[in-house]
């Protein structure tokens, strides 16, 4: 008789789960994670290093974090970066440090990365989980970018044009849930059972970075 003994699939343990939320630019991923951590749901937020400007009410290290193009340039040199990208002129990265040592916590990861973003890691870590966020139409998306009111006139021309390229990425995700306007919870809700399902594989996920 084997000496092994097969554990029980109630008895294992479930490693964590690296999500990348994606989609459209104004699509409300910043309102989703803000929403969850209201929820108080235990994330481990990732935060995105970036040189574009601070907005108002954003705050450095919870948001985004603030850096200038030579700090953004040495981080991509060390390779410390596990991904980044040029979005309208500014550049984006993800921190790899802080993802491995929650990882190792047995914390699931929230990345928020752009479609651009998520199509590379997907090439790099194709067991993290995947999810697209689509807004109800181009109209709906439209009024809450001019609601938002942060962008000039040529930047909101800029976002709205790559609308149909974007959504055309939804295809490569694993799950698409729609960020309904004053909907938010609802959202947020979907996600959730989206981890629960994932959390319930027989044969889990295994990501490695």
């Amino acid at each position: 008789m084997s000496e092994y003994q097969e554990v029980p699939l109630a008895e294992r343990v479930k490693p964590p789960l690296l999500l990348i939320l994606s989609g459209p630019s104004g699509v409300g991923k910043d309102t989703i994670i803000e929403r969850m951590r209201e929820r108080n749901l235990p994330f481990h937020y990732t935060v995105t290093a970036t040189t574009r400007p601070q907005r108002e009410g954003e705050v450095h290290g919870v948001h985004y974090y603030f850096v200038s193009e030579q700090e953004f340039n040495e981080l991509f040199k060390q390779g410390e970066l596990l991904e980044n990208a040029t979005v309208y002129g500014n550049s984006y990265g993800i921190p790899k440090a802080g993802i491995r040592a929650a990882l190792v916590r047995g914390e699931d990861v929230l990345i928020k990365p752009d479609v651009q973003g998520a199509a590379h890691l997907k090439r790099v870590i194709p067991d993290a989980v995947f999810i697209f966020i689509a807004p109800v139409s181009l109209e709906e998306l439209t009024g809450r970018l001019k609601r938002r009111g942060s962008e000039t006139p040529e930047a909101l021309t800029r976002r709205l044009s790559s609308y149909q390229l974007e959504m055309r990425a939804a295809g490569s995700f694993d799950y698409y849930v729609i960020n309904r306007e004053g909907k938010l919870d609802e959202t947020v809700d979907n996600i959730l059972a989206i981890m629960q399902a994932e959390k319930s594989r027989v044969t889990p996920r295994q990501v490695r970075l």
